[in-house]
């Protein structure tokens, strides 16, 4: 009785151990992918709320804005995709106090 526990223990754990190491690699690849900007979509900060939406595009793939009558960009390695919505990493006093 004690070697079939420890096999079933054994056999099931191997397929979470595979699914753990298959789960971290989707995870880094996702995080690898750029991100899709255009004009028009909206910009969300890290938390949540809504900064802009893209005025236009940079050649670098930078997102270009309008805040307080300024047009600013956003640096494209700040950005990212969470749940679908384009978001960066900045808050919106970092992005006045870079431009």
């Amino acid at each position: 009785m004690i070697k079939f526990a420890v096999l079933a223990l054994a056999i099931a754990t191997v397929p979470v151990a595979a699914f753990a190491a298959d789960d971290s690699a989707t995870v880094r690849s996702e995080a690898a992918a750029p991100v899709a900007v255009s004009a028009g979509k909206m910009l969300y900060t890290g938390n949540g709320y809504r900064l802009a939406s893209v005025y236009r595009v940079a050649n670098d793939g930078s997102p270009q804005v309008i805040l307080d009558g300024k047009l600013v960009t956003i640096p494209a390695s700040s950005l990212s995709d969470v749940a679908g919505k384009l978001t960066t990493s900045l808050t919106k006093k970092d992005i006045a106090k870079a431009n």
